[in-house]
């Protein structure tokens, strides 16, 4: 496997591995603390989402709690990015 491929492979793991241990009770009391405030759960299940990936969910869920300067952990984003996947998105 070339250099990048391996690196980018790992990389994918230990992501996957991080949201394996997420804790979705936190990341679900965080979620309705938080991101209720703007949008309710329809926002997540709507035909033409813009999330695709668990990559671009976690990457949305971090936009998120910047815009609203909320300063969470990374292990917070992960539970959060772990219960929407695991309620809503269910991507691999």
């Amino acid at each position: 496997m070339k250099p990048l491929a391996l690196l980018i492979s790992l990389c994918l793991l230990g992501a996957s591995n991080t949201l394996l241990a997420a804790d979705i009770k936190n990341g679900k009391q965080l979620q309705q603390k938080n991101c209720m405030s703007c949008h309710d759960d329809s926002m997540y299940s709507r035909d033409e989402r813009r999330i695709k990936d668990l990559s671009g969910l976690r990457t949305q869920v971090q936009r998120c709690e910047s815009t609203l300067g909320l300063t969470w952990f990374d292990d917070e984003v992960d539970d959060v990015t772990a219960y929407l996947n695991k309620s809503f998105y269910q991507f691999k």
